[in-house]
């Protein structure tokens, strides 16, 4: 039995949410996953809740994924590179644009070795155009693409304070759509035999996720009627029993609104002039929210409402917290949470897989294990074919990280024995360059591809 990604190889160049995402879902459909981490390590290791370098965050992100990591700017990394993208399915990144290029990583160079590789870059904006240079994160795509204004004339901001989202939806959506674009390439490959190159913009992604852009952009005032079906105007009520649910549907909404007469078997309220039109709906939304309220109360607990709510096609949710929620039975039965190591002896709680193949076998399976930077370094290039003088004179020049010799310490040795600061500024891969301070210098020059050596750095 096997997933349906068994026998890919993903490289995966990326840091923090939007790349490692994107990888994490290919692992889980089967993948072996590569994770290609800089000296500074992935920004993620050092959110909180950690234990040692293990981070909740970096474990949900990365669990299951071996681990390289390399300095690309000593001599010899860019080779241990390009060996792993010579052998890789998928190359995912997420380079500030033009970065990977300045180390001759680029498609064009990767796709002359490897013809059948498919190339995903993920970037704020795209590879091209003016905005391609631009920093990303998801609170300001977000920000940008109207998002964050849906939400705030949504919810109104408290004390007149702008607020955003808790959540990172453009990183999470990038990630997801990158996948199914690697999946897409994968299926044209096997059909032709040719690789291609994916480029993936967290911008357009939210253009495409926002399923009211076309109310948005039509130009129409729909008054108090609720322009599409959504979470934009659901009601909250106490259930018979007394906790707090939801239902999708609109009180005031004319699509809406016939779908609570039938439920309460109440046509009459119709013609009441109160709740005959939207605007009058929403003039008396308090008197019409008490009318369903006290019905709902007549039922003897929330199994029977629903039975009379599910005839009348009204879903109902109980608003949980994430926890109330994780410790229901339905997501035991799903396997939808599980945990992993934390290396330190506990187990942190990440999300399951959101599907079941039937020939995939048990949920949830093998374990994942969240790896230590640079843990699988040796084993790694032994199957790219560095011997162990190679990979000894590697570890001299520098261009290996081993475990433990992170960021975490407080410097690292370079090639004379000196101790030397481990600057998050020459971590090379990074989710869309969140500041001068954590790009990664690229040399000024390089040597012909088959060098094992990049030249001198820029700051």
């Amino acid at each position: 039995m096997s997933a349906p990604l068994t026998g890919i190889r993903v490289v995966d160049f990326t840091r923090v949410l939007a790349g490692p995402l994107c990888a994490q879902t290919l692992l889980e459909l089967g993948a072996e996953v590569i994770k290609v981490e800089p000296p500074g390590g992935d920004l993620s290791r050092r959110a909180f809740p950690r234990e040692a370098e293990i981070s909740g965050y970096y474990a949900q992100q990365n669990a299951g994924k071996r681990n390289v990591s390399i300095d690309l700017n000593a001599p010899g990394a860019r080779e241990i590179a390009l060996r792993l993208c010579d052998r890789a399915d998928v190359i995912v990144e997420s380079f500030r644009p033009g970065t990977l290029p300045s180390f001759g990583l680029d498609y064009d160079t990767v796709s002359a070795r490897n013809p059948r590789v498919v190339y995903a870059s993920i970037s704020g904006y795209g590879q091209h155009g003016a905005w391609r240079s631009r920093s990303a994160y998801a609170p300001t795509i977000q920000a940008e693409t109207g998002i964050t204004a849906i939400t705030m004339d949504q919810f109104g901001a408290p004390g007149g304070r702008p607020r955003t989202d808790s959540l990172s939806h453009a990183d999470v959506y990038t990630g997801l759509h990158a996948a199914v674009a690697v999946l897409a390439a994968l299926d044209h490959r096997d059909r032709t035999g040719e690789g291609q190159y994916i480029d993936v913009a967290m911008a357009a992604v939210m253009l495409s996720v926002n399923e009211r852009l076309h109310v948005d952009l039509s130009g129409q005032d729909l008054g108090a009627e609720a322009p599409i079906l959504g979470a934009s105007d659901c009601p909250f009520f106490v259930g018979p029993e007394g906790a707090t649910f939801v239902s999708p549907m609109s009180l005031v909404g004319s699509m809406s609104f016939p779908f609570y007469l039938a439920a309460m078997r109440r046509a009459d309220l119709a013609d009441d002039p109160r709740f005959r039109t939207p605007e009058a709906r929403r003039e008396h939304l308090d008197e019409l929210h008490a009318i369903v309220q006290e019905w709902i109360w007549t039922f003897d607990d929330m199994a029977s409402l629903d039975v009379q709510f599910d005839e009348a096609k009204i879903a109902t949710g109980q608003l949980r917290t994430v926890d109330e929620f994780a410790d229901s039975q339905w997501v035991r039965q799903w396997t939808a949470i599980r945990s992993v190591p934390d290396r330190n002896g506990g187990r942190i709680t990440v999300p399951g897989p959101p599907w079941h193949f039937s020939a995939a076998g048990e949920p949830g399976s093998p374990e994942r294990v969240p790896a230590r930077q640079g843990e699988h370094n040796e084993g790694v290039l032994r199957e790219l074919g560095f011997d162990e003088g190679e990979i000894g004179s590697l570890r001299r020049r520098g261009a290996l990280v081993e475990p433990g010799r992170s960021l975490v310490e407080s410097g690292r040795s370079d090639d004379n024995g000196r101790e030397r600061a481990n600057d998050p500024g020459r971590a090379h891969t990074e989710e869309r360059s969140p500041d001068k301070a954590n790009r990664h210098t690229v040399p000024r020059t390089r040597r012909s591809a088959n060098s094992h050596e990049t030249s001198s750095e820029r700051s």
